[in-house]
C-alpha cells in the first residue's frame, strides 16, 4: 500500500509540473475559444448612388440564467416578462415560467430572439434585467450579417456575392466577388467564448477582444435607369419568344463603362431569372455579326473595298462537299460587298474573303490578332473565357479546309457577348478599343479612396478610313430598305448595327437550334452607348432571327434611353462680348472711380449710364431726349455740391 501510494503522488506530481502546462493548455483549449467576429461587407452602390448590395446586421439574443444574484432575478424577473410579452406577443406568464425554469435547469443559453434588426436589437437589450449588461444581467447577444440586394433580381448575378458552402468551398459571382477581398470585405475582428456544455459558447467579456473595421464601398457604372430599361425589354422577348436564355449589355462609347447588363435564364417552372453571368462567362459562335470583323480585316489589308461586286451564284457555295446558304432562297445574284454586308448575304461576304486569302489564310488570322480580338479582356468579374480564333499554324484541331470561309461569316469562332460588343464599341468610338468597366470608385463614407479611369486595350485598331467604310455599313443595315435591320429604323433617332442568326447544336439535326443577336450603337452619328443583344434557343414555330428576336430589344432599349436620358446640346457660354459695349462700361466704371465731388465729363455716355453716375455723386439730373448725351450744363472739373442739379442734352 505504501508502494501504491508512492505511485500515486508520483503521478500526481509527474502531471502537475512537469506535463502541466500542456494539460492546461488542452483544457484551455476545451473550456476558451477565439471566435471570429465578421466585419461589415461594404455596399455596392450604382454610378447615381442607388443601393445596389448591403450588408444587414442580425442579431441573436439569449439570456444566461444562471449570472443574476437571487436578489434581481426575483426583482426584474415580472418587468422583464411583461417588456418581452409586449415584444413577442406571448403571455407575460409564458416568459415567468420559461426563465424560472431555464434558471431551475441552469440553462446559460436560453433564447430570447433570432434574426432580429438591429433596432430591435436595441430595444431588447435595454429591457428590465438585461440592461445590467452580460455580468449582472446575463444578456448574450450573437450578431451575424445578411447580405440583401433592394433591387431584387435585378442585374443580381452582375452584383454578385460571395459564398461559403457546407464543404467551405468559395463562389465568387459578379462585382461583390470580383471586389470582395480587395475592397468590400473589411477585416474580422475576434472574441473569447467560454464553452458552458452541450456545445453551447458564452461570451468571457461584453466587449470584443478585436474590433472588425467595415470594409470599403464601391460605385459601380450600372444606371439603375438603363439597367430597368434592360432587363424589362430582354424579360418581354423572351418570354414572347419562349427562349431558353439571353444577355443584354449596353455600353458607355467612350469610357468601356457599363451602363446595364443583364442576363436572364428560364428556370424549370418557366420562370426567367438572373441565373448565370451569359455576358461575361458564355462564349458561342456569334454568326453574322462576326462578319463586320471578317470585313474590317480585309478592308484594313486592302484586298477587298465595299465597292467591289462579288457573285452569290444563287444562293449557295460549295466547299469540299460543305454547303454555304443564304437565307434568302435563289440568292441575291452579282451585289457589291457593302450590298452583300447589309442584306447579310453569307456566300456574298464568303466569297469576298475566300478570293482575298485563299492563298495566305494565316494574313486574315494575323489581322483579327492585330485588332487584339483573339485576347481576353481581363476583366475583374470571374468567369471570362478566351475567345476562339482558328490559326492554321497552331495544330488543335481547330482548322481544316473550310476554316477560312466558314469563319467569314461567323461559324468556327466563337466569342463571348461582352467580347463582341467591345469590338462594336471601339468601331464606334473611332477606333479605340476600351476595356469594359464596372467600378467608378472606391469610397469610404465621403471619401474616395481608389477612382477608376478609362482603360484602353488599343488605341487604334484600324486605319480611320477603314473605321468609316465599315460605319457607314451599319448605317445601311439600319438605314437602307434592303438591310436586314430596316425594320429598326426610327425617323426619331438614330441606331446602327448587325444582325446575327447562328445556328446551334447544328451536327445533330434533332437538337438545331439559334442564337438570334443584335450588336451596335446608336446614335448612329458621335455615338453616346454602344449595346448588344443575345438570346438563345428562340423557339423556331415563333421565330428566330435577329432582326426579329433580338432587335427589337436594342430598339427598345435605344429608344427609352432617348426619351428618358435625352442628349442634350449645351451652349456653353453666353457670354457674348461687344467691343463697343465693353469701352461704354470701362469709360463708366473709371468715372465713377474717379469722381466724387469733381464733375466728370459724361458727353459719349449713354443717358442711363450718365443719369446713375451722376445721381450716385448726388446731383439733380434733368434730361432732354434720349440716346448718347452730347452735352452738359456743368462744366467738367468744377467742384460740385450735393443736390446741384445738371442738364443733359441727348439725342
Amino acid at each position: 500500500m505504501f508502494i501504491f501510494g508512492l505511485g500515486v503522488v508520483f503521478k500526481l506530481v509527474n502531471i502537475q509540473f512537469v506535463h502541466g502546462d500542456k494539460y492546461r493548455a488542452l483544457a484551455s483549449q476545451r473550456i476558451v475559444k477565439d471566435f471570429v467576429i465578421p466585419s461589415n461587407r461594404g455596399n455596392v452602390y450604382s454610378v447615381n448612388g442607388n443601393l445596389l448590395a448591403t450588408s444587414i446586421p442580425k442579431y441573436e439574443i439569449r439570456f444566461d440564467a444562471m449570472t443574476p444574484s437571487a436578489k434581481n432575478f426575483e426583482a426584474y424577473l415580472n418587468p422583464l416578462s411583461d417588456s418581452l410579452s409586449k415584444y413577442s406577443g406571448k403571455s407575460s406568464g409564458y416568459y415567468k415560467n420559461e426563465l424560472r425554469k431555464a434558471r431551475a435547469n441552469k440553462n446559460r443559453y436560453f433564447l430570447l430572439a433570432r434574426n432580429i434588426s438591429y433596432s430591435d436589437y436595441i430595444r431588447i437589450r435595454n429591457f428590465p434585467l438585461l440592461n445590467l449588461g452580460a455580468f449582472k444581467g446575463g444578456l448574450i447577444v450573437e450578431q451575424t450579417t445578411k447580405r440583401e440586394h433592394p433591387m431584387g433580381g435585378i442585374a443580381q448575378r452582375s452584383i454578385g456575392y460571395e459564398r461559403f458552402d457546407d464543404q467551405g468551398n468559395l463562389t465568387r459571382a459578379g462585382i461583390d466577388g470580383a471586389y470582395g477581398v480587395q475592397y468590400l470585405r473589411g477585416k474580422d475582428g475576434r472574441r473569447t467564448k467560454q464553452q458552458i456544455g452541450k456545445g453551447q459558447w458564452k461570451p468571457i467579456s461584453d466587449a470584443n477582444e478585436i474590433e472588425p473595421q467595415d470594409g470599403y464601398d464601391v460605385y459601380t457604372t450600372i444606371n439603375v435607369n438603363i439597367q430597368d430599361i434592360a432587363h424589362h425589354a430582354l424579360l418581354e422577348q423572351l418570354e414572347k419568344y419562349k427562349a431558353d436564355h439571353g444577355c443584354v449589355v449596353v455600353m458607355e462609347t467612350k469610357t468601356g463603362e457599363i451602363k446595364a447588363i443583364s442576363n436572364l435564364g428560364r428556370n424549370p417552372d418557366g420562370l426567367y431569372l438572373e441565373r448565370l453571368n451569359y455576358a461575361v462567362g458564355e462564349r458561342a459562335e456569334i454568326g453574322s455579326t462576326f462578319k463586320l470583323m471578317a470585313v474590317t480585316a480585309a478592308l484594313e489589308d486592302k484586298v477587298i473595298d465595299t465597292s467591289d461586286v462579288v457573285d452569290t451564284e444563287k444562293g449557295i457555295l460549295t466547299f469540299y462537299g460543305k454547303k454555304v446558304r443564304d437565307s434568302h432562297n435563289g440568292g441575291y445574284g452579282k451585289i457589291t460587298v457593302s450590298e452583300a454586308f447589309e442584306v447579310s448575304s453569307n456566300t456574298g461576304i464568303v466569297k469576298a474573303i475566300d478570293k482575298a486569302y485563299r492563298n495566305q489564310p494565316e494574313k486574315f488570322v494575323d489581322r483579327l490578332y492585330d485588332m487584339h480580338l483573339n485576347q481576353k479582356l481581363d476583366i475583374p468579374i470571374i468567369g471570362e473565357p478566351s475567345p476562339i480564333i482558328p490559326d492554321p499554324r497552331i495544330k488543335n484541331g481547330r482548322w481544316s479546309g473550310i476554316a477560312l470561309q466558314w469563319m467569314a461569316y461567323g461559324y468556327g469562332v466563337s466569342f463571348t457577348p461582352l467580347q463582341t460588343l467591345t469590338f462594336y464599341n471601339a468601331i464606334a468610338n473611332g477606333g479605340e478599343m476600351v476595356r469594359p468597366q464596372f467600378l467608378k470608385e472606391v469610397k469610404e463614407f465621403d471619401k474616395t479612396i481608389v477612382p477608376f479611369e478609362k482603360q484602353v486595350i488599343n488605341k487604334q485598331i484600324c486605319s480611320k478610313e477603314t473605321i468609316y467604310k465599315v460605319t457607314q455599313l451599319l448605317k445601311n443595315v439600319v438605314e437602307k430598305d434592303h438591310g436586314t435591320g430596316h425594320k429598326l429604323y426610327s425617323s426619331n433617332f438614330s441606331m446602327a448595327g448587325k444582325t446575327g442568326t447562328c445556328q446551334k447544336n447544328y451536327a445533330k439535326k434533332d437538337k438545331l437550334s439559334y442564337i438570334s443577336s443584335f450588336a451596335g450603337f446608336f446614335p448612329a452619328d458621335n455615338p453616346k452607348y454602344s449595346c448588344i443583344v443575345v438570346i438563345h434557343e428562340p423557339d423556331k414555330s415563333v421565330g428566330y432571327y435577329g432582326a426579329d428576336v433580338s432587335g427589337p430589344v436594342f430598339k427598345k432599349i435605344a429608344q427609352k434611353i432617348f426619351i428618358d436620358t435625352p442628349i442634350v446640346d449645351e451652349v456653353e457660354s453666353l457670354e457674348v462680348k461687344n467691343a463697343s459695349v465693353e469701352k461704354e462700361f470701362e469709360n463708366y466704371y473709371g468715372a465713377a472711380q474717379t469722381y466724387k465731388t469733381i464733375m466728370p465729363n459724361v458727353v459719349g455716355l449713354p443717358a442711363m449710364d450718365a443719369i446713375s453716375l451722376l445721381e450716385n455723386m448726388g446731383l439733380k439730373v434733368k434730361l432732354s431726349g434720349s440716346g448718347i448725351v452730347k452735352k452738359q450744363s456743368l462744366t467738367s472739373g468744377q467742384k460740385i455740391n450735393k443736390n446741384q442739379t445738371v442738364v443733359l442734352e441727348v439725342s
